[in-house]
């Protein structure tokens, strides 16, 4: 094992992931060498780049930095979407060098400092980066390796030499959250996803089960109230529940009204009443009564709860809104589970209750589609109008029967539907107008949301 401080150079595989390109960032701002590989330039490897970061996109072990070359001061760090037959992979492994997953290096990070942490399938990244806002703008500070870019700093990372909190997005994939040490952790959700890793429900429980044994003794578990789950904690933890109207934090006097959102914050420790959402949207009343309960037994003060809630600017491809006039409503969504289209179909409902909701759902991965078109298809008839394109395959290989076709068929009467490739998404939002639409999905059809944007303005001002 590497001694932390002989570190000189990380080499990242698999750099240009949202949470590979947080650590990179940190190495960055420690003023070590930082060097990598990612199969496709992005906007994050073009900003990796510009902080100093040495990337190619060649699997190449000759393109390899020659100071990323010493086993003996170099980390080297991969995700575990890369494959075990990874030329670059293979070199260190087989020339002695120290290679970890990105969750062991994160699983340090908590060791070194007291880690807030967020779990579960799905509300993770917006709590994650709620709770990293309301305690970088208080007195207590922290750093935040985030999955998605907080729109309050227009990255992923916060840094904060003086404080020794770090707010970390726990991710379940591959059990990676099995090497932190949380001093506190939320709980969000915990409906089976990843089946192709887990192969049941119950191994998917027990996965969350063991994390909470990981929570340090004088800690705190915070855990979304009515969860399929069994906790198994050391002694010494408190713990707490919370949801929308119950629990040991909960919201009470909800007011939705001229597109604001405010709320009373019940808590055991100091109720908080008026609070406003800067990003107002209903699912992220819940999202911030789990993000200030943590803030708040991490010892942020009830203004600072305020100020955090009232400033928080949202996540990118979070509820993202491109266009919002009374005309036109605009936004894209990270949602690629049932349960999260269920829960962004149905604040967008409440929000717009009697105007024409359209979606354009991107289906991530065969396994995913393959288990849960049936739960897609009910979420998604909450809808108006549903557009559905090729499956986005990620990491997989195709399964014979399982395209969209299995969800749109299973769309509920009177849904109005249809089916279409990802190069016809363009044509199709130039030849209609549309009154409220939102792109839903984890693949790469968020790419196209600029040129979505562009063309609805364009024709609105025709």
């Amino acid at each position: 094992m590497l001694d932390p401080k002989d570190i000189k150079a990380v080499y990242f595989i698999g750099a240009g992931g949202i949470g590979m390109s947080a650590i990179a960032r940190y190495f960055i701002s420690r003023g070590l060498v930082v060097g990598g590989y990612d199969r496709t330039p992005t906007e994050l490897t073009r900003r990796l780049e510009k902080e100093g970061a040495l990337l190619h996109y060649d699997e190449n072990v000759g393109e390899i930095p020659h100071a990323c070359k010493n086993p003996e001061h170099t980390l080297v760090v991969y995700t575990p979407a890369v494959p075990d037959t990874h030329q670059e992979l293979q070199y260190f492994r087989q020339n002695g060098f120290e290679v970890q997953k990105r969750a062991q290096v994160l699983g340090i990070l908590t060791r070194q400092m007291r880690g807030l942490c967020v779990a579960g399938t799905h509300g993770k990244t917006t709590t994650s980066s709620m709770c990293a806002h309301i305690m970088h703008q208080s007195h207590l500070d922290c750093n935040a390796f985030l999955g998605g870019i907080a729109k309050n700093y227009g990255t992923n990372y916060i840094l904060s030499p003086q404080s020794d909190y770090v707010v970390i997005e726990a991710d379940e994939f591959d059990r990676s959250f099995h090497h932190l040490r949380p001093y506190m952790s939320v709980i969000t959700a915990t409906d089976p996803d990843h089946l192709d890793i887990y192969g049941t429900k119950e191994a998917y429980l027990e996965s969350f089960r063991h994390y909470t044994e990981l929570i340090q003794p004088e800690g705190a578990l915070i855990i979304h109230r009515g969860l399929e789950m069994q906790e198994n904690l050391q002694p010494g933890v408190r713990r707490y529940d919370y949801s929308l109207s119950e629990g040991d934090f909960h919201a009470e006097n909800i007011r939705i009204e001229n597109g604001e959102i405010s709320f009373d914050f019940v808590s055991p420790i100091e109720c908080v009443k008026n609070i406003e959402l800067g990003q107002p949207v209903p699912i992220n009343i819940e999202n911030g009564i789990a993000a200030m309960a943590m803030a708040q037994l991490a010892g942020c003060t009830a203004d600072e709860l305020r100020v955090g809630m009232l400033s928080f600017s949202g996540v990118d491809r979070r509820f993202d809104f491109k266009i919002k006039t009374p005309q036109l409503v605009f936004l894209s969504d990270y949602a690629h589970h049932p349960q999260e289209i269920y829960q962004s179909a149905r604040s967008i409902r409440q929000l717009y209750r009697d105007r024409h909701i359209t979606a354009i759902f991107q289906p991530h991965l065969y396994t995913r589609t393959r288990d849960f078109y049936r739960e897609f298809a009910e979420a998604l008839s909450q809808l108006d109008e549903v557009i559905l394109t090729d499956i986005y395959p990620a990491r997989e290989a195709p399964i014979e029967g399982v395209t969209s076709k299995l969800i749109y068929d299973l769309l509920a009467p009177g849904v109005e539907k249809q089916l279409i490739t990802k190069d016809e998404v363009l044509p199709l939002v130039k030849s209609r107008s549309f009154d409220v639409l939102i792109v839903l999905g984890a693949g790469d059809l968020d790419e196209q949301v600029p040129q979505i944007a562009n063309i609805l303005k364009r024709k609105s001002e025709e």
